[in-house]
């Protein structure tokens, strides 16, 4: 009987490094070296969309709730210490970036994430039953035992949430924090022209001018932490739709109390697993609290380079790191790059947060289906803070120098000194003196004298850039 052509493309494929692997549709060929299965092949063939990959920082948090999971069952009695230890194993390897290739699914595939955590399952099955030499673990009735793609996926989530805000983002931004209060302490003395509107207002201190952004910073870390607070709750133990089907009474807070203590991180398991499956609200609080960060160090980046402006046809206030040549035409030109960096990160994360919303509110039923976009774009906007906070803070701000020649000479030039008269001469008489030195272009004492408005003495003592800082100092 002639063998079908099917079977015969089987055979030589099988010849060219291929092996046969089978799940519920049926066989699939996968290469030979790889541990994955039939479920992540037939993903890699369904789903060429795009180039990004599920973040590692998925994959890593996946590997830590499989080993929650499976050494949970074994303290269940649901798994013997054989299998769980080569679940452990598998998991470690993972974690060490042992197995970085065996995760090659992109993230624009099923909107639960069901093909990650099938890919997770698969690899940790191919891996120890390669190194036991035999058939120990199933990917789906061992690794993934008391579990569904629609509560791994939501806690892979929040376990990497956690920890890149804990474990990047919060050093960073305590970083870039303290060099901020150091440098307001350091440069408490020196005076200069405030701005608002981009025009000259009353002076203050380059030391009380960079404490607003230190104080920026303390308040966005304030924010972060308080968003881990839905962050640190896990679905885990909602299996399908969040009743629990299929898992121990007991397995929720036991596997939630085993994923803290492998990562050091205080996770609790979910009250209502039916909010925690399909709203993904925790995520997008979280979100905002980084889009905050970014909108300040938006700020704070566009203030240095706006003071660093020059260095002769700018405001040039501050002197920042000369890193690299700024221009290909323009010998000695050189630019803010670092803080054109930290813009469009900001914009970056800007953008992110509508993906973010956007996905979350998609939740149909007792489950959300926009998760890996959503993930990836969190996950993005954390890594991409947290490396712009670290290269802002080393190659500009720890440079950053005040240029006390111009800020003295902006400062005498401001005609916004004349509001320290206004208690004595009053608003409208003020503000003549300040139009006619404008007008003619004379100091503000000039113009006072010539009007009769005060003495000399009394300019000298009421108009004190320095007092004018601290107006209620005693």
């Amino acid at each position: 009987m002639a063998r079908k052509h099917g079977d015969v493309i089987m055979e030589e494929m099988k010849k060219q490094g291929y092996r046969v692997e089978h799940d519920t549709m049926g066989e699939v060929l996968v290469p030979e070296e790889r541990f994955w299965g039939a479920q992540t092949q037939r993903s890699l063939q369904n789903f060429k969309v795009g180039k990004q990959r599920m973040p590692i920082e998925i994959i890593r948090a996946f590997a830590v709730l499989k080993k929650a999971a499976a050494l949970t069952n074994l303290e269940l009695g649901l798994l013997d210490e054989k299998r769980a230890g080569a679940i452990a194993d598998a998991c470690d390897t993972i974690l060490t970036g042992g197995l970085d290739e065996e995760f090659p699914l992109v993230i624009y595939q099923t909107g639960s994430g069901t093909q990650s955590n099938m890919n997770v399952n698969e690899v940790v099955a191919g891996y120890a039953n390669s190194k036991a030499g035999e058939k120990l673990l199933h990917p789906n009735d061992h690794v993934n035992k008391s579990q569904s793609s629609n509560d791994t996926f939501p806690t892979a989530m929040h376990i990497a949430a956690v920890e890149i805000l804990e474990d990047r983002v919060l050093p960073a931004a305590e970083a870039l924090r303290d060099l901020l209060a150091e440098l307001s302490e350091r440069y408490a003395d020196i005076v200069k022209t405030g701005r608002t509107h981009l025009q000259d207002a009353t002076p203050l201190t380059l030391g009380q001018e960079i404490s607003g952004w230190k104080s920026m910073l303390d308040h966005d870390i304030r924010q972060i932490v308080l968003s881990e607070e839905g962050l640190k709750e896990l679905a885990l133990g909602g299996t399908a739709v969040g009743t629990g089907l299929n898992a121990h009474p007991d397995f929720a807070v036991k596997v939630a109390e085993k994923i803290s203590g492998l990562t050091g991180k205080s996770f609790v398991t979910a009250d209502n697993k039916f909010h925690s499956l399909t709203s993904k609200d925790a995520l997008v609080f979280a979100h905002g609290a980084l889009k905050a960060l970014a909108a300040d160090l938006m700020k704070i980046a566009n203030d240095v380079r706006w003071l660093a402006s020059g260095p002769r046809c700018g405001i040039g206030e501050l002197n920042i790191p000369e890193n690299e040549p700024g221009s290909s035409i323009m010998p000695g030109k050189v630019n803010p790059t670092q803080c054109e960096s930290v813009t469009m990160v900001a914009v970056r994360v800007m953008g992110n947060d509508v993906t973010v919303g956007m996905a979350a509110s998609q939740g149909n039923f007792q489950l959300n289906v926009f998760m890996p976009v959503l993930i990836a774009s969190f996950l993005e906007s954390a890594g991409l803070l947290a490396d712009v906070m670290d290269s802002f803070r080393t190659n500009c701000m720890e440079g950053l120098t005040p240029n006390r020649d111009k800020i003295r000479e902006n400062m005498e030039k401001s005609l916004m000194l004349v509001t320290a008269l206004n208690p004595h001469i009053g608003y409208e008489n003020s503000a003549k003196i300040a139009k006619k030195a404008h007008a003619e272009g004379t100091t503000l004492k000039q113009a006072a004298l010539e009007l009769g408005l005060v003495t000399e003495t009394e300019f000298d003592e009421w108009v004190d850039p320095y007092k004018m800082t601290y107006p209620n100092a005693k």
